[in-house]
C-alpha cells in the first residue's frame, strides 16, 4: 500500500483547483488548497505536515507563488511549478529552480509528478510523470 501525501495546492483559477483537487483524492492524497499566498501560508500552518505542493506561478492581485516556495525551501518540502505563463513568469521560473509542468496539463500526471516529487525521486522522474 502506497504512502497518503498531503499535497498543498496553490492555484487561483478554481477549475484548475477543481481537477487538481479531485486528481490527488483519486490518489488517496490529502489535498490543502489554495488561491493566495495567504491562505498557502495559513494551509502550511494549519496542516502540520505538508509532504509536498503544487504552485501555481502566477496568482491573482499581481502575486505569484515565491514567497510560499521561500518557506517550503526553509522547511526542506518539494514543490513543483504548474503554470501556463512561461513568458511572463520567465526569471521567476529560472529564479525558483523548480521541476515545472506547463498548463494545460491533465491533473492526474500534475499530481503524479507531485507524488514523485514527494517521494524525493530525481527530475527526470518527475518530468516522466507528467508525461
Amino acid at each position: 500500500m502506497s504512502k497518503t501525501y498531503t499535497i498543498l495546492l496553490l492555484e487561483d483559477e478554481p477549475l484548475i483547483m477543481m481537477d487538481l483537487e479531485f486528481a490527488a483524492e483519486d490518489r488517496s492524497c490529502r489535498a490543502l488548497t489554495a488561491a493566495s499566498v495567504d491562505q498557502a501560508f495559513a494551509q502550511i500552518a494549519q496542516a502540520g505536515t505538508v509532504d509536498v505542493a503544487v504552485l501555481d506561478v502566477s496568482l491573482g492581485s499581481d502575486e505569484t507563488c515565491v514567497p510560499v516556495a521561500r518557506e517550503l525551501e526553509k522547511r526542506d518540502i518539494p514543490y513543483i511549478l504548474h503554470t501556463g505563463d512561461l513568458d511572463r513568469q520567465e526569471e521567476t521560473v529560472r529564479e525558483l529552480d523548480a521541476p515545472l509542468i506547463a498548463k494545460p496539463a491533465a491533473a492526474e500526471k500534475v499530481i503524479a509528478a507531485a507524488i514523485v516529487a514527494a517521494e524525493r525521486e530525481d527530475i527526470s522522474q518527475i518530468r516522466l510523470a507528467a508525461e
